[in-house]
């Protein structure tokens, strides 16, 4: 059964997949708005559907906080191939994961100490309007949902730190961030992440 973290809270990889995790996937779900419309004071009105574009992002650091890369639907793979963002989903519709960031661990340069994802809002909307949004992770080998991250945080932000996964002696540690701030692109939010680096 996988760990639902809280805000802050810190997992061993390891521990909680019990094994290593060579090769892990960050996947992000969350629902299309659905809003009232139409109708007579309230009445025939039907439920519309109206597409949200959150994106994915990985950015990669080095044990002195510079960054050594980032992932993102304009860079779908990183320099060295290790990280894979499987494509960019504009609406939130259908069940599941609408977005995936793969991992392989074991081929991180050595250099890369922290993974930061985070999410955006792309289109014109903020997380206000946004449901049912959650981040998970699963050991891609065994199929096994690690953890997952249910982002609860709505508001008028437009950017979400999700969590980050940190090289530590021998094991990987995830901890859940959920700090909000406003930007639309991974290079926008950078100055959000840096208080969460370790």
């Amino acid at each position: 059964m996988p760990v639902n973290l809280t805000k802050g809270q810190k997992i061993s990889l390891t521990k909680e997949a019990g094994a290593p995790v060579g090769r892990a996937v960050m996947g992000l779900g969350w629902d299309a708005i659905t809003e009232k419309k139409g109708g007579f004071l309230g009445f025939g009105a039907r439920d519309v559907k109206t597409a949200v574009d959150l994106d994915a992002s990985c950015i990669l650091y080095d044990a002195n906080n510079n960054q050594v890369d980032v992932v993102w639907f304009r860079q779908l793979k990183s320099n060295d191939g290790s990280i894979v963002h499987t494509g960019d989903n504009r609406s939130g519709a259908g069940d599941g994961d609408d977005e995936q960031i793969r991992v392989n661990l074991g081929e991180l340069p050595a250099n890369v100490k922290t993974l930061v994802f985070i999410v955006t809002c792309y289109s014109s909307t903020d997380f206000s309007k946004v449901d049912n949004a959650y981040c998970r992770l699963v050991d891609e080998m065994s199929g096994k949902e690690v953890a997952k991250f249910n982002l609860k945080a709505q508001g008028s932000h437009t950017a979400l730190v999700l969590a980050t996964i940190t090289r530590g002696d021998g094991d990987w540690q995830m901890k859940a961030v959920g700090a909000t701030g406003t930007g639309r692109t991974a290079q926008q939010v950078e100055p959000l992440v840096r208080p969460h680096l370790g």
